[in-house]
């Protein structure tokens, strides 16, 4: 059996803050047949290969702020970049939870019940 792609890209929502698509499976995970849970896997792999380059750019946007935050005089400006630090550094945090994140097939289990 073939996963149709226009099903397994719907199970996956693109995330502008943190510029990846991520998982919003519509079924429970244990509701998925064996294929489409590879087919979720292997597109959410092809996904995580890409966050550490994510949190490079992100990175390179906290050096950036951390460098205007030292030369601004202007209390209200400094407050507002330290919550843009806090903001990105939260995005990178996020990501690497996302990247640790795998699912694991219980293909013993999947074919005791189909």
């Amino acid at each position: 059996m073939r996963v149709d792609q226009q099903w397994l890209d719907s199970q996956f929502q693109y995330s502008d803050r943190h510029g990846i698509m991520i998982p919003c499976l519509t079924n429970d995970w244990d509701e998925l047949n064996l294929e489409h849970q590879t087919a979720i896997l292997a597109k959410w792999e092809m996904i995580r290969g890409n966050i550490p380059e994510h949190i490079i750019r992100f990175e390179e946007k906290i050096r950036v702020r951390q460098q205007q935050l030292f030369n601004e005089d202007d209390f209200t400006e400094s407050c507002r970049i330290n919550g843009d630090i806090a903001d990105l550094a939260s995005r990178i945090n996020d990501l690497h939870i996302f990247f640790r994140t795998q699912q694991d097939l219980d293909v013993e289990a999947k074919k005791h019940s189909g």
